[in-house]
């Protein structure tokens, strides 16, 4: 077991809940890390660091992953990207609080790649997710202070 303290990483380029985060952050006195590809206002608190990578597809993806381990948080949306922070032991929590992990990620990924491929087939499935509410929030909240605890037990 390492002394290391956990380090919430987030995947910020459409992140909603970014303030929030930040609050536990400050909360539980941990480090917190906005990986954009820019357009992202740096925070003046001195526990959270903006780290800008290339533009490009999945850059702010790769850098997340390759940083992020075992005792860290991962905030995403990105499916790909939460499997592979899984993998490397990380807790993972979606902004609407669902926490992802080596026994959903599987069932996660495979769904959305089912999802994917349904609208590829048919050009006109419109639709996407639901709005994202208050309870998300709230249930975001939640998940993140329950999963930092958890990555510093």
């Amino acid at each position: 077991m390492t002394d290391r303290r956990p380090v919430i990483y987030v995947d910020a380029d459409a992140c909603p809940v970014k303030a929030e985060a930040e609050t536990v952050a400050t909360r539980h006195r941990i480090e917190m890390v906005l990986v954009s590809n820019g357009g992202i206002r740096p925070s003046a608190n001195p526990l959270v660091r903006s780290v800008f990578v290339a533009e490009g597809p999945d850059e702010a993806d790769k850098w997340i992953a390759a940083n992020a381990g075992p005792r860290d948080v991962v905030i995403t949306s990105d499916i790909p990207l939460a499997a592979r922070c899984v993998a490397a032991g990380a807790r993972v929590v979606k902004p609407n609080g669902e926490a992802l992990t080596t026994a959903n990620i599987g069932m996660v990924l495979a769904t959305r790649d089912l999802m994917q491929d349904l609208r590829s087939a048919d050009p006109f499935r419109q639709g996407g997710g639901k709005p994202f509410s208050r309870a998300d929030r709230s249930r975001f909240l939640d998940a993140l202070d329950r999963a930092i605890r958890q990555a510093g037990s």
